[in-house]
């Protein structure tokens, strides 16, 4: 057993158990899937009515034999302390606490039994072996950020030790410090690059300014894996022709787990596993695959804390070829909460206008990332960090781009900065509505 697992092990995650169980799992056939689900959703259901009074308060005297009528948890649901919404057995020194990022809006503070994040590890570990990486042992340039507080700082850097990674905290990411990066790239045979996608997708485009191919410095490198936020073909594209390697998305929620994970067909594959995942309509019904609509995610063995029917936040398409065993995230959306109101009445998604910006703002290369605030009804600000200033034709362009795909008459600002703000973790989001 490596360091890593020892130090889970040590800790009291049960991690050879958890591999094994999912093994297990993976053992059941497509034909005999259906029931595995069926019954994973119905313990955990009756678990949680048994032992959880804050469940059981929440489900109140709705009708809990119909899967489609159980109530969908917000996060909103969750903001309330976390020992009143812990399961019986479960004291907060016995449970795995950590906190969301708040990036939804709607942080709070969740646990998992230590069998159920073992298993998430368990999860995890799987999937980057279907690459050939072994999670806990290739070498890994890691893109995230950092406790600035000395405790916490030195905490992440022994963690980094114990799973054989090398930290870039992303905080600063000048040309500088990405010379500085690129320097140890020169050194470290990395084995593959994972962290924040905006992050990683800067460090590709330095590489493109500088006529750089990764892999010509860093021979060892052979896979790409980016988390936490948004990964558009374009980025994609950019990345695999700077990094010279294929790269793997991965999407993910710290309070329930691995999420999706692209595979070697390049498809995105979501985790029936340990997790039952659906698409719904306003109504919280499902809708046919091929359909748009929000996400929802039950974790399937937390015990600690109920995770049932839970919205994410985001919204997606599952893919019409999936079944039960096998099924396809065919498209991430965005987040729900990202919505841009517009004064003709129309609600877009708020990604809509980075989509639209992107399409029109990097075609040079000037402009090295954005992000855009809705500040008023009618008014929008793009907020940038370039070499040079854009232009009066440049924003005119970006401006008729805006009233071709959404709607004329908006009002657009323009602020470049020098760095963009980032939160206490290092993610970027894209698309904020201050209204």
């Amino acid at each position: 057993m490596n360091l890593f697992e020892l130090s889970l092990k040590l800790n009291g995650f049960p991690i050879t158990e958890a591999r094994q169980f999912l093994e297990k799992i993976q053992q059941i056939p497509e034909s005999e899937f259906g029931d595995y689900v069926e019954k994973a959703r119905s313990e955990i259901v009756a678990h949680h009515l048994e032992e959880n009074p804050f469940y059981k308060e929440f489900i109140g005297s709705r009708n809990t034999s119909r899967w489609s009528d159980l109530p969908v948890m917000h996060k909103s649901d969750l903001q309330k302390p976390l020992g009143e919404r812990l399961s019986k057995g479960f004291a907060k020194k016995k449970v795995y606490v950590n906190k969301t990022s708040g990036s939804s809006g709607h942080p709070f503070i969740f646990a998992k039994d230590k069998f159920c994040h073992a298993l998430t590890w368990a999860e995890i570990i799987d999937r980057f072996g279907w690459f050939g990486l072994d999670f806990n042992k290739s070498y890994q340039a890691r893109f995230y950020g950092i406790p600035l507080g000395k405790i916490g700082y030195k905490k992440e850097r022994f963690k980094d030790w114990l799973g054989s990674r090398y930290r870039f905290p992303i905080f600063d990411l000048s040309d500088a410090k990405l010379e500085e990066f690129l320097g140890h790239f020169r050194k470290k045979p990395f084995d593959h690059i994972n962290g924040y996608t905006s992050s990683i997708v800067l460090f590709a485009k330095y590489l493109r300014s500088r006529k750089i191919l990764l892999t010509d410095i860093c021979p060892s490198l052979k896979y790409c894996v980016v988390t936490s936020e948004m990964l558009y073909d374009h980025d994609k594209k950019l990345m695999e022709e700077t990094f010279g390697v294929p790269v793997i998305n991965e999407y993910g929620a710290s309070e329930l787990d691995l999420i999706a994970f692209t595979n070697k067909a390049e498809e995105f594959i979501l985790n029936s596993e340990t997790l039952y995942v659906e698409v719904v309509d306003e109504n919280n019904k499902p809708v046919p695959h091929g359909t748009p609509g929000r996400i929802i995610i039950t974790s399937l063995y937390n015990k600690a804390h109920p995770m049932i029917r839970y919205d994410i936040g985001d919204t997606g398409v599952i893919d019409p070829k999936s079944t039960l065993k096998k099924p396809v995230l065919a498209e991430l959306i965005g987040r729900t909460n990202d919505i841009a109101r517009l004064p003709g009445g129309k609600t877009v998604p708020g990604l809509t206008f980075y989509y639209v910006t992107k399409s029109v703002i990097e075609d040079d290369g000037n402009v090295r990332e954005f992000v855009i605030e809705q500040t008023a009804l009618d008014s929008f600000k793009i907020i940038y960090v370039s070499e040079n200033e854009l232009t009066s034709s440049e924003k005119n362009t970006i401006k008729n781009a805006l009233y071709t795909y959404l709607e004329k008459e908006l009002r657009l600002t323009f602020e470049r900065r020098e760095v963009l703000d980032r939160s206490k973790r290092g993610k970027l989001k894209q698309f904020t509505s201050l209204l």
